[in-house]
């Protein structure tokens, strides 16, 4: 025994409890949490909880109405802004607010697109008419077709690049899931991590978690004076448990010290029950991505394997731990452990290889095939196919943006409204594909379809135009509306 260890050898008592109290342990007992009716009551409703819908142009005339029927339907919704104060005076005080700018990729950041199961986009270029032509705006919002417009926003990159943008921003969060991002501090983040060292075996091992430097810091003092020799941080049981059955495993983003840590899962929210547990290595000042599948994870029970324990069952985490033991499984000895001070930066912790990819709603437009289009009569067609050129190519990059989403892997619907009134919804529909068709259609009624297309199966990978139509069909069957389409090739 080193004169260091000699010197810690006297166990702290006050210690022990403090960190007992922090997990909420009564010793001889276990963990409070997950007792008592009540508990298993509030995690089953939680679960079946619909998923997080991110609605982009959320204060648009479409936007705010899908944002709306969402919240009516029990929909967690996540609104897209550009400018959260002014959306407060539109979309109310219940609705949970992200600034971003589809056309600016760095704002749409990991925040935005976290743990979202579908996208709404309902985002476009501002058209408006042309100074002088008044009382025209009225005729804009009713679709009226005989006004002089201009675009105030720049359409490609409204319509292509920030579709794009989005698209991208929402695939890449899609493939792997966020647990832990220790670059964005949070008072949630300080509260559920906290140590859980030797003491509580009689050891005197020391160690604490702190945020700094874009990073959460496992730092402390490991020691095998009184038999002891681990230190570690655990969550607090997570409520409800995290659900990664569409994951493959979990990735650690870490810098070390050349050590030897382990990180331990467990599916029960018992104090001291199995867990799930795998080692890796770190190289000194190095970062290092550790990819931890969950079919190498190593049932354990008090660093002792486990040979009949139940299979691993990622649609339960009740808890994470990292640690330093001086061991590793079974009475072996960990090759890389020396006792004294230790360091492990952790960046994030993700599940990768989701199964489970978000759906991606869009409104675009009729008509974005038609421009150029050979033997079309312009004095039929409604201004936007007219004016394409003098309104910077809006249906071409329209057209751009839609192949963006087609092209991005994700179960997608693409939606083009004729032209879009304000009035009462509700009105039969006629569904089209070709995009031939010309005529108007309420943004109730847009709206409305949004969210039947989200919860629809039969809408998956499918794009078509839609307009009312005394020839239409009344929505009170949505399945069969969206069955007579055919899924694009």
């Amino acid at each position: 025994m080193t004169q260091e260890e000699q010197s810690k050898s006297s166990w702290d008592l006050g210690r022990f409890f403090r960190t007992l109290a922090y997990f909420r342990v009564i010793p001889f007992i276990g963990s409070l949490d997950g007792l008592g009716k009540d508990s298993k009551k509030k995690n089953k409703a939680n679960s079946s909880q619909k998923p997080r819908v991110l609605v982009a142009g959320a204060t648009g005339g479409v936007g705010k109405r899908v944002v709306r029927r969402l919240q009516e339907r029990g929909y967690q919704t996540r609104s897209l802004v550009r400018d959260a104060k002014r959306a407060r005076t539109i979309l109310g005080n219940s609705v949970e607010l992200v600034e971003a700018n589809i056309t600016i990729p760095q704002t749409l950041t990991a925040e935005v697109v976290k743990d979202i199961g579908a996208v709404i986009c309902c985002t476009g270029t501002r058209v408006e008419p042309v100074e002088g032509d008044t009382p025209t705006r009225e005729k804009y919002y009713q679709g009226i077709k005989f006004y002089m417009p201009k675009v105030v926003d720049v359409p490609e990159t409204v319509e292509y690049m920030g579709v794009k943008n989005l698209v991208q921003a929402v695939s890449a969060a899609a493939r792997e899931k966020v647990i832990f991002d220790f670059s964005q501090p949070s008072q949630d983040l300080k509260e559920t991590w906290g140590a859980l060292d030797d003491i509580v075996m009689g050891g005197v091992s020391e160690s604490a978690i702190r945020l700094a430097n874009n990073s959460a810091i496992f730092s402390g003092n490991v020691s095998t004076a009184n038999s002891g020799g681990f230190a570690s941080v655990r969550t607090r049981n997570l409520k409800p448990p995290l659900d990664l059955s569409d994951c493959e495993g979990i990735d650690l983003r870490v810098k070390g010290d050349g050590k030897r840590y382990k990180f331990i899962i467990r599916t029960n929210p018992g104090w001291d029950s199995i867990a799930y547990c795998y080692s890796f290595d770190t190289v000194s000042n190095i970062p290092f991505t550790a990819r931890i599948p969950f079919s190498d994870l190593i049932p354990i029970f008090r660093a002792k394997t486990v040979k009949d324990a139940a299979p691993f069952d990622p649609s339960q985490i009740c808890s994470f731990q990292l640690m330093l033991s001086k061991f590793e499984y079974d009475g072996e000895l960990n090759p890389k452990f020396a006792p004294g001070l230790f360091q492990l930066e952790l960046e994030s912790i993700k599940g990768y290889g989701r199964s489970q990819l978000p759906r991606f709603i869009h409104i675009s437009s009729a008509g974005v095939t038609r421009p150029g289009r050979p033997g079309l009569d312009l004095d039929k067609e409604p201004p936007a196919v007219r004016l394409n050129d003098q309104l910077g190519g809006i249906l071409t990059w329209k057209l751009r943006g839609e192949d963006a989403i087609r092209a991005s892997g994700l179960p997608y619907t693409i939606i083009r409204p004729c032209a879009l009134t304000e009035e009462t919804g509700g009105k039969d529909l006629l569904f089209e594909q070709g995009d031939n068709i010309t005529g108007k259609v309420s943004r109730e009624d847009i709206a409305e379809l949004c969210i039947r297309a989200l919860e629809s199966a039969e809408a998956k990978d499918i794009t078509f135009e839609v307009k009312e139509s005394n020839n239409g069909q009344v929505p009170a069957d949505w399945q069969s509306l969206f069955a007579k389409l055919k899924g694009d090739s």
